[in-house]
């Protein structure tokens, strides 16, 4: 069975007044961009402008197969809880809306997630691309845009093009995020290794209840990018057909969870990428790879593991999980494995590095015991940990040797990927072509979620997550 995912936005500039929505349809597996509605309503409330927006979605979805299963990420959580029937829905408005809504898929077809409204961008643009139409008195249609941008990128060819298109707004908000921690710098203090210490420290569901007051927009009038107040309505919804999802609308598609951009060669074989659960080790920060005492998950571990494996069970993309042989893998990979229902499989490839005598150890105790070493070690990835542990550079060969073995196996696939810290930044370092010292400048919290997408022609696109907002009760 297909699987899309829905996003809707609607908005009021005055609530009421001049309002309009904006919907996008787009493959969950893939993450191409497959339908686009927006209409101009006239003089309506965010609510019943953002209602639209949902059964315009519906709509187009139901349009492409009616046999789908859908799952619609929206920023209203008064749309979200009311459609997820926590919610009572009084209003006379909304009523009739959200009844049509119910109709538009048999019951059960259907799923709702709440999204902040920075990854519902998409659907927003349309939005005031159709409020803007409407001040102007025309009806919505595409501008130019996409298709300029689909000639830049046919042009270029290149992975760069893709992983701008791929990262977009998560990469610029990961950027800003550090730099805000570091107090200004863009790059601070990073862990190395599973459970390693800074490598080159800084210097110096329940009841159906009523929506509570306010639960939705605060303010009114919240959406003025430009344009004035509108006309009456220049006509009905517009549906149009989206090429490779490319274009002004790129950066935003990526944020569906189909996991990468829109591939322009098929399906690409994607790897998502989890970091395991923390273990006792995580929080002293010790260097913990293959060579060492192997440990557990800690309860806290596994209660991250399983709020993971809930994220993944609602985007519903995964159709397989690779695990690293390490317990704290496992243990990891089956919880998640257990709840999507599928099996594990093990792939020694995707261990962690073997950091030798320096297993156990924090790195302020290697840097006392071991110093020329550590030096060596942080200068050069072909050097090896004290004790004849494995380099970065060869860790890179194992990887990129995996890495090819697995794309060939799950080309056109969604595979989950439990691993660790190494492996992790290896994998994202290769399909950015960056040099072995960013290894020192990639920062991976544990149970967090990052993205690669391998395309035909070789090239990849990169989702930066590092996210970890699934963890939050």
């Amino acid at each position: 069975m297909r699987e899309f995912i829905v996003e809707a936005d609607g908005g009021s500039r005055g609530n009421p007044g001049p309002a309009g929505y904006g919907a996008v349809v787009s493959d969950a597996v893939t993450g191409e961009t497959l339908a686009e509605a927006a209409e101009y309503l006239g003089v309506a409330t965010n609510n019943v402008a953002e209602y639209r927006g949902l059964l315009a979605g519906l709509r187009a979805a139901h349009a492409l197969d009616p046999t789908a299963r859908v799952h619609v990420r929206m920023d209203s959580k008064l749309v979200v809880e009311q459609m997820s029937g926590r919610w009572k829905i009084k209003h006379p408005d909304m009523k009739p809306l959200a009844a049509e809504a119910n109709r538009v898929f048999p019951p059960g077809q259907v799923t709702y997630e709440w999204i902040p409204r920075a990854r519902n961008t998409h659907a927003d643009r349309l939005a005031n691309e159709a409020m803007d139409a409407g001040a102007r008195g025309e009806q919505w249609s595409a501008t130019g845009d996409d298709v300029e941008a689909e000639a830049m990128r046919e042009a270029t060819g290149t992975a760069a093009a893709r992983v701008a298109a791929a990262t977009g707004e998560a990469e610029a908000g990961a950027v800003r995020d550090a730099a805000a921690a570091a107090g200004g710098r863009a790059i601070g203090a990073v862990p190395v290794g599973d459970e390693g210490p800074p490598a080159r420290p800084d210097p110096g569901a329940g009841e159906t209840r009523e929506a509570p007051s306010g639960a939705d927009r605060p303010a009114a009038g919240e959406r003025r990018p430009s344009g004035a107040a509108g006309q009456q309505p220049p006509g009905p919804t517009t549906s149009r057909p989206s090429g490779s999802g490319s274009g002004s609308g790129s950066a935003e598609q990526s944020q569906a969870p189909g996991w990468s951009a829109a591939p322009d060669l098929g399906a690409p074989a994607t790897f998502v990428l989890l970091r395991h659960g923390e273990t006792p080790l995580t929080p002293q920060k010790r260097f913990s790879g293959s060579g060492g005492t192997d440990p557990s998950l800690s309860d806290a571990g596994r209660e991250q593991a399983r709020r993971v494996a809930e994220a993944l069970a609602r985007r519903g993309t995964v159709q397989a999980v690779v695990a690293s042989p390490l317990a704290r893998t496992q243990e990891t990979a089956r919880i998640v494995a257990a709840r999507l229902g599928l099996d594990v499989t093990v792939e020694e490839g995707i261990r962690e590095t073997d950091f030798g005598a320096w297993e156990g150890l924090t790195f302020g105790e290697v840097r006392e015991r071991h110093p020329d070493d550590l030096n060596a070690w942080l200068a050069d990835p072909e050097a090896h940990p004290t004790g004849g542990g494995e380099s970065f550079a060869e860790t890179a060969v194992r990887i990129a040797a995996t890495r090819d073995k697995l794309v060939a196996a799950h080309a056109g696939r969604t595979v989950l990927l439990v691993t660790h810290v190494t492996p992790v930044k290896t994998l994202i370092r290769l399909a950015l072509g960056a040099p072995p010292e960013s290894l020192f400048r990639m920062e991976l919290s544990a149970a967090s979620l990052s993205a690669v997408a391998y395309y035909a022609d070789g090239n990849a696109s990169v989702r930066l997550f590092n996210d970890t907002s699934h963890l939050r009760p």
